[in-house]
């Protein structure tokens, strides 16, 4: 329910979320925890299906060699710079927003970091991929380059920028190759 209202770019309501799911407030809290918990589930949910629609977009348009870290990244930096329903919570709720999504012991940014370790791990599995940084420390830093340009215009009051987002994740993991 909380991820169509944020669909539909409506402010996650505790006790109108309650309502419409036909119990009480104390009770949405008690299974959910707060507000911002009710966010960082419905934003990973949001993510996780995103990432796997991007790697499923990627494996059937990929040209050949293409690694995957790469091409799904792209796919991904696009389609989060894109939706309608994120910009309109990045631009009503930024600091809650921006917490939920990046921080490293939060519901969203070491999820994504791990999809994108296994990226890479499939890469190198795939395509022979040889890096001179461990894949979780790679997978890491693709991340947090990816959130300065992706959500630039929050967090440095600079416009969003996804084809740097993806030249710079690109350069690191063909520059981590031995």
């Amino acid at each position: 329910m909380a991820a169509r209202w944020l669909a539909a770019s409506r402010r996650l309501d505790m006790q109108g979320l309650a309502h419409e799911l036909g119990v009480s407030r104390v009770t949405l809290f008690r299974a959910i925890g707060s507000r911002e918990d009710l966010l960082g589930r419905t934003l990973w949910w949001q993510t996780d299906r995103t990432l796997r629609t991007c790697l499923a977009r990627c494996e059937a348009q990929r040209r050949p060699g293409e690694l995957l870290s790469i091409g799904t990244g792209r796919l991904f930096n696009a389609l989060v710079a894109r939706s309608t329903a994120l910009r309109r919570l990045l631009d009503e709720e930024p600091a809650v927003t921006i917490r939920v999504l990046t921080d490293p012991s939060g519901p969203v940014q070491p999820r994504v970091v791990a999809f994108v370790e296994g990226l890479l791990r499939r890469d190198i599995a795939e395509f022979g991929l040889e890096l001179t940084i461990d894949p979780s420390s790679l997978a890491f830093a693709i991340v947090r380059l990816g959130e300065s340009f992706v959500y630039a215009d929050v967090l440095a009051n600079r416009p969003v920028d996804v084809a740097t987002a993806d030249r710079l994740q690109q350069a690191l993991i063909l520059g981590s190759r031995r």
